[in-house]
């Protein structure tokens, strides 16, 4: 009896970490029965959404500043530290994001509260992810971004996005057939599905089948944020998904599974004292990342097949800080997110601007820099960001990340680490060419396009304040690193 009541207290004071997840939990009711009741009452759904996620956002916001030291909570299944906690926060302002851009077109959107409520469940699945510290729970949490997903990636309900749907969920499924068979690999070897029973028998028992086991497990991870070579799924799904959900794939379940790549790798690589190659696995794949996706975007004629494979390169930097296997590296890896996450939806914005106005291939942009000026602007911006050029806070992520490992190389010697510093600044490069396609017909060549705009829209209003913001972290991104500099990895 007094071992029961040990476990239900131990419970009760993990409810008390785990409110942000129960906000998210009892909002997807919420939301569905207020869809029954409310049906036509489209702006009454988009609130309550809107509420929601503002609500969990602004309780973890409270929850991380107050610097709590990491706390397992369910007996050990997920734990509250300031890495999951930051990364939450940047997955509720992807979610809100998402959200405001629905709002805006939200008559054009069916079933808006099945909709909405798979965006809440894709973010609740992201939390317990970015918390998990079990392996179930990481199957668990997977599953539930991913088929939340898999339906949303169908929301256009056209038969491109159909087909879409099905192969981003036969890709999935093999991609989760293949980590769970690691996983129970994993679980044979150590008789444990704790990540910390990993670092033991790495150090102790030492068998060769562990590899196996992490590798297959590292492919849903690597699936989850896009990284080739198991991206072949994203071009189609971008280019049939409504723009909302694009963007919102392009950053919520990719933050979530860099989160919970981090962990795991630091993880089982034991701070460098494991005897398997997982770092060249890791600089192996970002540099495949890097190169598929920057060269492949250079033959896109489709805006949104373009930004797909911009995720995938994209993939391929947030990998760079997490190669370099030091906390400095992941403290940058999470700069450059933050980054990653204000840029893109900078873009995604105002691409669906020009989408609601029928443009949808790079070359119907022709003309528009001289009808719709400030939105062109304000998209050349974004691509600017993207590329990692000053004045934006685009500069600034590439150049920690990369700072960071040219430090790792400095320490280890690695070779690999010095072929993926040289393969990560030319693939930066390489991405000015296609990144300046569409403000280069904008505003260089000559078009018809006679549509005139407000200036005061909301567009504008939202894409005036990421604007500040990714020009203020350029000029100061100190604040923002205080902050992160403040997380530490303590496994």
């Amino acid at each position: 009896m007094e071992i029961l009541s040990d476990k239900l207290e131990l419970i009760r004071m993990s409810i008390s970490f785990f409110v942000p997840e129960l906000i998210l939990s009892i909002g997807i009711l919420i939301i569905i029965i207020a869809g029954l009741i409310k049906k036509e009452n489209l702006s009454l759904l988009s609130f309550f959404s809107l509420g929601i996620v503002a609500l969990s956002l602004g309780y973890g916001v409270v929850q991380t500043r107050q610097h709590i030291l990491p706390v397992n909570l369910f007996v050990g299944m997920i734990r509250v530290d300031g890495f999951s906690g930051y990364l939450k926060i940047l997955i509720d302002i992807g979610a809100l994001l998402t959200v405001l851009m629905t709002w805006k077109n939200q008559k054009e959107q069916k079933h808006l509260p099945e909709y909405y409520a798979m965006i809440v469940a894709v973010v609740l699945g992201a939390h317990l992810l970015v918390m998990s510290m079990n392996l179930i729970m990481v199957f668990l949490s997977l599953e539930l971004i991913s088929i939340s997903s898999y339906i949303l990636a169908g929301f256009s309900f056209s038969r491109k996005g159909s087909e879409a749907g099905l192969k981003y969920f036969l890709f999935g499924s093999v991609a989760s057939a293949v980590m769970l068979y690691g996983f129970s690999l994993l679980y044979g070897l150590t008789g444990s599905l704790d990540f910390s029973s990993f670092i033991y028998h790495q150090m102790v028992k030492n068998p060769p089948l562990f590899l196996i086991g992490g590798f297959m497990a590292l492919v849903g991870f690597f699936y989850k944020i896009a990284a080739a070579p198991l991206h072949p799924w994203s071009p189609d799904v971008y280019e049939a998904a409504p723009m909302p959900i694009v963007a919102f794939f392009s950053v919520v379940p990719k933050l979530a599974g860099i989160g919970v790549l981090s962990k795991f790798i630091l993880t089982v690589n034991i701070m460098s004292q494991s005897a398997y190659p997982w770092q060249i696995i890791i600089c192996i794949v970002t540099i495949l990342s890097l190169t598929v996706g920057n060269f492949s975007a250079l033959w896109q004629k489709n805006v949104k097949r373009l930004m797909a494979y911009s995720s995938i390169a994209q993939s391929g930097f947030l990998l760079v800080g997490v190669a370099t296997f030091l906390p400095q590296g992941i403290h940058y890896m999470l700069f450059y997110a933050t980054v990653y996450m204000l840029m893109n939806f900078l873009v995604f914005i105002y691409l669906q601007q020009f989408e609601s106005q029928g443009m949808h291939e790079i070359s119907s942009f022709s003309g528009v820099g001289r009808s719709q000026p400030l939105a062109s602007i304000f998209l050349l911006l974004g691509f600017i960001a993207l590329i990692g050029l000053p004045p934006t806070a685009g500069f600034m992520g590439k150049f920690f990340i990369f700072s960071s490992l040219w430090e790792s190389y400095q320490l280890s010697g690695q070779s690999i680490l010095l072929l993926l510093f040289i393969f990560g600044l030319l693939n930066a490069a390489v991405s000015l060419f296609y990144y300046l396609r569409i403000p280069y017909y904008a505003f260089i060549k000559s078009g018809e396009s006679n549509i005139k705009t407000n200036i005061l829209t909301f567009e504008n209003l939202l894409g005036l304040i990421l604007v500040i913001s990714v020009l203020y972290l350029f000029f100061s991104p100190g604040l923002l690193m205080g902050w992160i500099n403040k997380i530490n990895f303590a496994l």
